[in-house]
């Protein structure tokens, strides 16, 4: 069977929120709203089923924003996935969601829906805007009444690792099919998502037990081990082993950047990563992606570069977050931030 590539697409800046760790609005409160025009999405949808065609791959799109319900061709490109039967997951808010509206998304083919808990109420609703909070975790029940798999993703950072493990509970309560959480991608001028390595891997082990305890109790909510940092974890655990056949030069998991993945913004520019601060690889009005993907893409595949993992017997099955050190220090391949593994020099 054909391999997916992943292509998170942002068709719109519009967004009624204005989240405190948001990368769109973070260096420029008064940015210009930047969408795609319907040419522009039919260009954009064109190139990245080249890229596929070339590459023996099957398309996935993540679509997103700002919140994509809100692009005044969001349901003309949701027309379009289905005509062509492509798999598509929305990254979006939970305001304009109701059972009408979900179940509009079953019918074009929407798998997922990601909304985000990024704290218990005081918090949460802190970091985006009175009310969310509530709002988020009723219109689950409206995603999971549609048929369509409710996803909840937090950010974590030093202002609300304390409560991830109130939020797990939260989100099991609600009915979440999905959680997982990563961490907070510092913008370069803050100096780190304020969370110790020792604070950071505690954090996993208080996760571990909740997911063993529910997962015991016969709980349906997946708990998906985003942060690759959970390779490292269940390493030392026991529970993760290097695969026997493993070929050395292969990488067989960790990071997706430069293996299968690429963003797009809605000026066009295509980003390594939308993590990674200054990863323009391109323009998709300009530029074929399937080009770009082999020259410009390739100064993110430098495995012998990484200043930490290339020293690790982790390197092709983790890497960290390399967005997380970029944000933290200015460099792709500087030591993974949180990593607490101890590599001699």
């Amino acid at each position: 069977m054909k391999e997916y590539f992943a292509f998170q697409w942002h068709i719109t800046d519009d967004c009624d929120q204005r989240c405190k760790h948001c990368y769109i609005f973070s260096e420029n409160n008064c940015k210009q709203i930047d969408s795609m025009s319907w040419a522009q999405l039919q260009e954009t949808f064109n190139n990245c089923l080249d890229f596929c065609e070339v590459y023996n791959r099957l398309p996935y799109f993540y679509i997103t924003g700002g919140d994509p319900i809100l692009h005044p061709n969001f349901w003309k490109l949701l027309g379009l996935l289905k005509e062509k039967a492509i798999p598509f997951t929305i990254l979006g808010n939970p305001f304009y969601l109701n059972d009408e509206v979900c179940a509009r998304l079953k019918d074009a083919g929407c798998q997922k829906y990601q909304l985000s808990l990024d704290g218990m109420r005081e918090t949460h609703d802190w970091f985006r805007k009175p009310g969310s909070f509530d709002t988020t975790l009723e219109k689950i029940a409206c995603i999971n009444r549609a048929g369509i798999r409710s996803v909840v993703m937090t950010t974590v950072s030093g202002a609300n690792i304390k409560e991830v493990p109130d939020i797990i509970d939260t989100v099991v309560e609600a009915g979440v099919n999905v959680f997982a959480f990563a961490r907070y991608c510092p913008n370069g001028e803050e100096g780190g998502n304020g969370m110790t390595s020792q604070e950071y891997r505690d954090l996993l082990d208080i996760c571990h037990q909740k997911y063993e305890k529910y997962g015991a109790e016969g709980c349906q909510t997946y708990f998906n081990r985003k942060d690759h940092l959970w390779t490292l974890y269940e390493y030392e655990k026991g529970i993760f082993k290097i695969p026997e056949d493993a070929e050395d030069g292969m990488i067989y998991g960790g990071c997706n950047c430069g293996n299968c993945h690429m963003t797009i913004l809605p000026t066009g520019d295509i980003y390594a990563c939308r993590r990674v601060q200054n990863s323009k690889v391109g323009n998709v009005f300009e530029d074929r992606l399937a080009d770009v993907w082999v020259c410009q893409m390739e100064e993110y595949r430098e495995y012998d570069k990484f200043k930490k993992c290339s020293k690790c017997e982790l390197l092709a099955f983790c890497r960290g977050c390399p967005a997380v050190a970029m944000g933290t220090s200015g460099n792709f391949y500087d030591a993974a931030p949180q990593c607490w593994k101890e590599i001699a020099a």
